[in-house]
């Protein structure tokens, strides 16, 4: 489904803060406007009073993929059908590419807003792309990292549904713990069957005596 790739704006956004870690990259009309990507003539829209309201949206988008991570498809739909309702789209077709020698137009589907602002037209984008994703790849598609602590928000396409870190970097970093963590409980276990023996060994000698 072409409109499913419009869900990035709503990893975007979720991603724009790091709550386990006290962080949040949202502070600005600049940040905002960073949101939107090439679609400049809607980040342009955005005002300092947008600031607050993205991450009002933003709260509202995690819990979606919050919902969908603890495995609840129902509360999933329903906070994103929510959203759907307070901020609607009216998909339409466009062709501002070209396919061939003719300059015949590249039809394609593409999502327009009328927001009485930026966010009401970042949201709705958002959520609709979001909802393409949902009932294209299932709600089991939408995770959040698994690497503590991080916790990004991540649309899983692999063909195994077997994601489970929003990056290599995630990835990487969980393996490396994984195995640390591994070696140590070896130790402890090597360690402790070594004291064990040789306490075995003691209570021999002492019996011998």
């Amino acid at each position: 489904m072409e409109l499913a790739h419009y869900s990035d704006y709503a990893v975007r956004l979720v991603n724009s803060e790091a709550p386990a870690q006290g962080k949040d990259s949202l502070t600005s009309v600049q940040s905002v406007r960073d949101l939107f990507g090439a679609n400049g003539s809607a980040a342009r829209r955005a005002t300092d009073a947008d600031v607050t309201r993205f991450r009002a949206v933003r709260g509202r988008l995690r819990a979606v993929f919050e919902a969908a991570d603890a495995g609840d498809e129902t509360l999933a739909v329903d906070l994103l059908n929510s959203l759907l309702l307070e901020f609607p789209v009216s998909p339409q077709i466009s062709g501002h590419d070209t396919r061939d020698e003719d300059d015949r137009p590249l039809w394609h589907m593409h999502l327009a807003d009328h927001p009485s602002n930026a966010t009401a037209g970042y949201a709705a984008i958002a959520a609709m792309g979001l909802a393409f994703h949902l009932t294209e790849y299932g709600v089991d598609r939408l995770g959040l990292c698994e690497a503590a602590p991080c916790r990004n928000a991540y649309l899983d396409t692999s063909t195994n549904r077997s994601r489970r870190y929003c990056s290599d970097r995630c990835a990487t970093r969980a393996n490396v713990a994984a195995y640390r963590a591994r070696k140590r409980l070896e130790a402890d276990r090597s360690a402790g069957t070594g004291l064990a023996a040789e306490s075995a060994q003691r209570t021999s000698a002492s019996g011998e005596r």
